[in-house]
């Protein structure tokens, strides 16, 4: 196995225990991490939904968020993102605009909304199709691992 896929594949288990974590403090289950063009890691990113009170605290959001914070755009180019799941519309716009240059993720959305399949939240629009409306490539790479990532999914979304 060439390195990159074993460092992707290892860095995509670390997304999936952040969203572990996430779970396990009552919120969504999803996680992200940010590493540098190194593969050294910068931030994680936690799903803060239920306990922020805020439909928009997404892993993803949460993590770019920071990362703008601390990182300056030339740094953010040459990053990469890993996401337990696919990113939603509204987090691939955030990475689109906060600059990362490549986005790694574990679960397709696809296979998430077979776990809520009666969800009026879903908006079906994968990340590969808001980001290739931009106006600078973002390579994404995924999904990876899903039996993986279906785990930390399992029973969450089912009612009581």
């Amino acid at each position: 196995m060439n390195l990159t896929i074993e460092r992707d594949l290892s860095l995509l288990c670390q997304s999936i225990a952040v969203a572990q974590r996430a779970r396990d403090k009552g919120n969504h289950p999803f996680g992200s991490v940010l590493v540098d063009e190194h593969g050294r890691v910068l931030l994680e990113g936690e799903n803060t939904v239920n306990t922020d009170h805020n439909a928009t605290a997404h892993a993803e959001s949460n993590l770019v968020r920071a990362a703008c914070k601390q990182f300056d755009a030339a740094t953010l180019a040459k990053c990469t993102l890993y996401a337990s799941t696919e990113p939603c519309p509204m987090c691939a716009g955030a990475i689109f605009w906060s600059g990362i240059g490549r986005v790694v993720y574990a679960l397709s959305e696809n296979e998430l909304y077979r776990f809520a399949p009666n969800s009026p939240d879903k908006l079906p629009l994968g990340c590969r199709e808001v980001l290739k409306h931009g106006g600078r490539a973002v390579e994404v790479i995924g999904p990876m691992m899903e039996a993986e990532a279906r785990q930390v999914h399992q029973g969450f979304w089912s009612p009581p």
